[in-house]
């Protein structure tokens, strides 16, 4: 690996990391710059151009959506002016949902990658396109005495991934994607190529372009 290699890495790496800990801080200003001018966020519960993502999710704040992030491993491959990141994330979010005596505060937490295409605009690295890849999740009471009632009807029509997440969501009102990629299976397999067409000079290929 050369020098440039390893430092488009690492900036790339810091990017990614900025990402979390400036959305999470609420930090809007410094979150934007993160993002190429066409930059896409792809989510569970969102799906459009950053800016779009940034708004609605000041809006959820202002309701008291809580939604927090937390980083672990990254697999950085660069190709020129091109990049395609992976790095394991947990989503964590708290809400209520039913209890066996009325609604109970629980923390959600789903664990994956974030799968970012990643350009190279006026010497910086920029996120041109998160799609998030989740793997698994779980749902805990705050409270460990209490008892949940999940409707578990709803809950088996919700993907396996992000099963807990998605019920959370949809309780809170959110309209959540039911085909994100997982662990496993032909929408991963199919996000895995789109990479690899992308970063050998290929068009980007969205589900969702920016406006």
């Amino acid at each position: 690996m050369t020098d440039q290699q390893l430092k488009d890495e690492l900036l790339i790496r810091q990017m990614v990391e900025r990402w979390a800990v400036w959305r999470d801080a609420g930090d809007w200003e410094r979150f934007a710059t993160v993002w190429h001018p066409r930059g896409v966020m792809m989510a569970t519960w969102f799906q459009g151009p950053f800016a779009d993502f940034i708004r609605v999710t000041q809006e959820g704040w202002a309701k008291g959506v809580s939604i927090l992030h937390f980083l672990g491993g990254s697999a950085v491959e660069v190709a020129g002016d091109r990049a395609i990141a992976q790095t394991k994330m947990t989503i964590s979010q708290r809400g209520m949902v039913d209890g066996a005596d009325g609604p109970v505060m629980c923390d959600v937490v789903c664990t994956g990658r974030f799968y970012d295409f990643v350009v190279r605009e006026n010497g910086e690295w920029k996120l041109l396109h998160r799609q998030p890849i989740y793997e698994k999740d779980r749902i805990d009471p705050i409270d460990s005495t209490a008892v949940l009632a999940l409707d578990q009807k709803a809950l088996a029509q919700m993907p396996e991934g992000y099963r807990h997440l998605a019920y959370i969501q949809t309780r809170i009102g959110y309209t959540v994607k039911m085909d994100m990629p997982m662990l496993k299976g032909p929408v991963v397999d199919e996000l895995y190529r789109r990479g690899a067409r992308w970063l050998a000079g290929g068009e980007l290929e969205r589900e969702v372009n920016p406006a």
